[in-house]
C-alpha cells in the first residue's frame, strides 16, 4: 500500500508541480515527474488534433484535404517553432543545472523576442498568398477558391504557435513541466468548444465551415499566450522576466540563432519531407490525400505522447551536462527511450489491429477509409523503432548538439524516404502503400543511426 500510495503521491507532484531538483536523487522519478506532465500535455494535444479533424471532415473530403495540405505548409512553421524551442531548451537547461537562474531569464526572453521577428517574415506571404500556397500544394480550384481562408488565417496568425511553443519549453527546460501542460490544457479546450460552433454555426456563431475550425484554433491558442506571458512576469516559477530582463542582448540572441539554425534544419528536412511525401499522395487524388490526411491525425494522436516522453530527455540531459553529471544524463536517455519505445509499440500493435475503427470514427467513404486504414497500418509497425530514435533525438538536442540530427533527418528523409517513397509508388506501382512503406524504413534507419552516435558519447562534450 505505501508503494500505491508514493505513487499516487508522484503523480500528483508531477501534475501540481513539483520544487524537485532534477539533477539529484531518483533518475527513474526524475524521468516520471518530468514526463507525466508532458505526457498529459501532449494527449490533449493529440484530442485537440483528433477532434478538429473530426468536425471538419462532417465537411466533406475536399475540406479534409484542404486542412491536410495546409498542415503540410504550417509544419515549416511549427520546424521553425521547435528549433528555437531546442535552443531554448538547450540555454535553459544548462543554465538551470549551473543554478544561474537570473541567466536563464534572460535567455528566455531573447528566445521570445527572436520568435516573435521570425513569425512576422511568415504571417505577411501567409496572406497575401494563400491561395497560391494551396494550388502548389496540388489543391484543386475548389478547394483554393472556398477554402482558402482556413490556410491564411493559419500562416496569418503562426506568431500564436511560435510563441506557444518557445515559452512552453522555457517553463518545460526549467523543470516546471506541469504549467505547460496548463497551457497547453487551457489553449485546445477552448479550441475544442468553438469548433463546432464556428464551423457549423450553432447559436449565436456565424457559419464559417473550414475557416472556422481556424478561428478556434487561432482564438485558443492565442488566448493560452496571453496566460503565459502572465505567468512569466507575474508568477513564481523558476523562471521569471522581470523589467531588467527587457533589453535586447545580441550575444545571446546570436547563441540561440546558432543553436536553433540545427534545430530548424533538422525539422525543416524532416517536414519538408513530409511537405514531398503528401505531394506523392496528391497524385493518387483527393480520397487518398484525406485517407492520408486522417491516418496521420490518428498517427499523431500517439506520437504526441511519446513526444512528451522524450522531451523529458532533452531536459534531464541539459541539467545534467549543466550541474558536470555526464554519466547521469546518459543514464537518463536511456531509462527514458525504453519507457517510451514500449508505450509507442503498444500503441502500434492497437492500430496494427484494429485500424478500420479508428479511420472510421472520423469518416464512412469506402476510398478514403480504404487509403486511411493503409496510412495507419503500415506506419504502426515502425513505432517501436522509432520511440526509441526519437528520444536518442532529443537527447542530442538537450545537450546544444542540433547538429547531429541535423544530419540524421537529412539522410535519413532526404536520402531514403523520398526516393524510396516515389519508387515504390510509382515505379513499383504501390501508389500511397509505397509512401507509407518508405516512412517505416527511414526511422528504422534514423533510430539505428542515432543510436550508433549516441554510443560514440561525444554529446557529452558539447558547451552551449
Amino acid at each position: 500500500m505505501s508503494r500505491i500510495r508514493q505513487i499516487k503521491n508522484d503523480i500528483w507532484e508531477a501534475i501540481s508541480g513539483t520544487t524537485q531538483d532534477f539533477t539529484k536523487g531518483s533518475i527513474r522519478r526524475a524521468v516520471f515527474l518530468l514526463s507525466v506532465p508532458m505526457v498529459l500535455e501532449m494527449i490533449m494535444e493529440s484530442i485537440f488534433a483528433v477532434v478538429d479533424i473530426y468536425f471538419v471532415s462532417r465537411l466533406g473530403a475536399e475540406a479534409v484535404a484542404t486542412v491536410g495540405l495546409t498542415e503540410s505548409i504550417v509544419t515549416i512553421v511549427y520546424s521553425l517553432a521547435v528549433g528555437l524551442s531546442m535552443a531554448t531548451t538547450a540555454l535553459v537547461a544548462r543554465r538551470i543545472g549551473e543554478k544561474k537562474p537570473k541567466e536563464a531569464s534572460r535567455t528566455a526572453f531573447q528566445a521570445i523576442l527572436t520568435g516573435i521577428v521570425i513569425s512576422l517574415f511568415i504571417a505577411i506571404p501567409g496572406i497575401l498568398f494563400s491561395k497560391d500556397i494551396l494550388g502548389l500544394m496540388g489543391a484543386n480550384e475548389t478547394m483554393q477558391n472556398e477554402y482558402s481562408g482556413y490556410t491564411k488565417i493559419m500562416l496569418g496568425a503562426n506568431g500564436v504557435i511560435m510563441l506557444l511553443f518557445v515559452i512552453n519549453a522555457i517553463f518545460r527546460s526549467s523543470g516546471d513541466a506541469a504549467i505547460s501542460m496548463r497551457v497547453l490544457w487551457i489553449a485546445n479546450i477552448i479550441n475544442i468548444i468553438l469548433d463546432p460552433l464556428l464551423i457549423f454555426g450553432i447559436g449565436p456563431f456565424p457559419e464559417l465551415g473550414v475557416a472556422g475550425a481556424a478561428i478556434a484554433t487561432t482564438t485558443g491558442r492565442g488566448i493560452a499566450v496571453i496566460y503565459q506571458f502572465y505567468l512569466l512576469m507575474n508568477g513564481k516559477q523558476r523562471i521569471r522576466i522581470r523589467i531588467s530582463d527587457i533589453i535586447v542582448r545580441f550575444s545571446i540572441i546570436k547563441q540561440i540563432i546558432k543553436l536553433s539554425l540545427g534545430g530548424i534544419g533538422q525539422n525543416l528536412i524532416a517536414t519538408a519531407s513530409w511537405i514531398g511525401l503528401m505531394r506523392i499522395v496528391s497524385t493518387f487524388g483527393s480520397d487518398a490525400v484525406a485517407g492520408y490526411t486522417i491516418g496521420i491525425r490518428v498517427i499523431l494522436f500517439s506520437l504526441l505522447p511519446s513526444w512528451g516522453i522524450s522531451n523529458a530527455a532533452a531536459t534531464l540531459v541539459g541539467q545534467n551536462l549543466g550541474a558536470k553529471q555526464p554519466d547521469r544524463a546518459e543514464k537518463s536517455v536511456w531509462i527514458t527511450g525504453v519507457i517510451n519505445a514500449v508505450f509507442l509499440g503498444s500503441m502500434g500493435i492497437f492500430f496494427i489491429l484494429f485500424p478500420s475503427f479508428f479511420i472510421q470514427l472520423f469518416i464512412q467513404d469506402p476510398a478514403v477509409v480504404k487509403s486511411g486504414v493503409a496510412c495507419l497500418q503500415i506506419i504502426s509497425f515502425g513505432f517501436i523503432m522509432y520511440g526509441f530514435g526519437m528520444v536518442m533525438i532529443q537527447s542530442f538536442n538537450g545537450a546544444g548538439d542540433t547538429l547531429t540530427p541535423t544530419i540524421i533527418n537529412f539522410l535519413s528523409f532526404w536520402l531514403i524516404e523520398i526516393p524510396l517513397a516515389w519508387i515504390l509508388a510509382d515505379t513499383f506501382g504501390m501508389k500511397q502503400d509505397g509512401v507509407y512503406w518508405a516512412i517505416v524504413v527511414a526511422e528504422t534507419f534514423m533510430t539505428f543511426l542515432a543510436l550508433w552516435l549516441f554510443r560514440k558519447g561525444k554529446w557529452k562534450e558539447n558547451k552551449v
